[in-house]
């Protein structure tokens, strides 16, 4: 296993360097308004391959690249058009000595407002943060009212720097039925200025992916669950306090006919909501309407903005893929 991932990333990487890259998929328009987000003839880029399950994308603005986690590997890769494919930290998210599962790696990568990157880390069952300063990394929570987390799987900062991040079972190696799990809801949290941890939604049956409006006003949750696929959507007042949800869109056909489940899912700054689904990636209105989907023909598990913010990057099972649209992302 680990000699053909080896021998994988090694084909990864040469192939990165190759021009133009290859296309995949095709987008399927079902709203005229979604001519305005990409436009007519856009292709899907396959820019770099060989991963086990990727996820967790994040653009690095101050070194030019992309960030993201391969969790069975227990892997964050880094790609840039410049220098390719290479690894950027490994283990990313389970230090233990012993087998932990199919997926002790880190999931979920985001930046604060300080430019530190964070983490979610299944194995470690934590949200830690690397430190500028060289020093490695730090805990930022592990712990809810003395009990240990699930496994820790997305996250976002709101501009308050107050950090929501969900916890469902997939990290733990039985899942659900885990006898390690010590906590009986999969809740979203969150991390107050002074690192208290509180349960910002308690109620959902499988968060996955989280992330804020471009005002900040509004937090989005993904749940992944089968016959509740949907995307909920709260309000946040100015100090980053979360109100009673209602649901955005529901999911939960179209999850019976194509494959994948409401996952990782970002903002554009005309308030679009980007979730990775049934298909590829759902491209939702503010008001909750379907405009159309990047069809990417494999189960695709969370996206990133990046370059100048205009380009949507994609973790799709093994590939690494981007699409280039007509807006910019939340944050650029």
């Amino acid at each position: 296993m680990k000699q053909l991932f080896i021998a994988t990333l090694a084909c990864s990487i040469a192939s990165a360097q190759q021009f133009p890259f290859p296309s995949a998929g095709s987008i399927e328009r079902l709203d005229p308004a979604l001519d305005q987000l990409i436009a007519p003839g856009a292709k899907i880029e396959v820019i770099a391959s060989g991963f086990t399950w990727s996820e967790g994308p994040v653009w690095d603005k101050a070194n030019n690249r992309l960030l993201f986690s391969d969790v069975p590997e227990n892997t964050v890769f880094q790609w840039s058009l410049k220098d390719g494919l290479a690894i950027f930290l490994k283990p990313s998210g389970y230090t233990g000595v012993s087998d932990y599962g199919g997926e002790p790696g880190s999931n979920g990568l985001t930046f604060d407002r300080q430019g530190r990157l964070l983490f979610c880390e299944h194995g470690d069952r934590r949200v830690s943060m690397i430190t500028k300063d060289g020093g490695g990394k730090i805990t930022l929570a592990d712990q809810f009212e003395g009990k240990r987390f699930n496994s820790p799987n997305d996250l976002c900062v709101h501009s308050t720097g107050i950090i929501f991040f969900t916890d469902p079972p997939y990290g733990l190696p039985k899942k659900e039925n885990d006898p390690r799990r010590e906590i009986d809801a999969f809740g979203v949290y969150r991390i107050g200025l002074d690192g208290k941890v509180s349960m910002a939604v308690p109620d959902l049956k499988r968060p996955n992916g989280v992330t804020l409006s471009n005002d900040g006003k509004t937090l989005y949750v993904a749940q992944s669950h089968p016959a509740e696929a949907w995307v909920m959507s709260y309000p946040v007042d100015e100090k980053g306090n979360v109100g009673k949800g209602k649901l955005l869109f529901d999911a939960t056909e179209l999850g019976k006919t194509d494959q994948g489940l409401p996952d990782g899912l970002k903002t554009d700054t005309k308030g679009n909501i980007w979730c990775t689904g049934p298909g590829g990636v759902m491209v939702i209105s503010p008001a909750g309407k379907l405009l159309g989907r990047i069809l990417t023909g494999h189960r695709t598990a969370n996206c990133a903005w990046g370059d100048d913010g205009s380009t949507l990057y994609l973790t799709a099972d093994y590939y690494i893929m981007r699409l280039k649209t007509l807006t910019k992302g939340t944050g650029f």
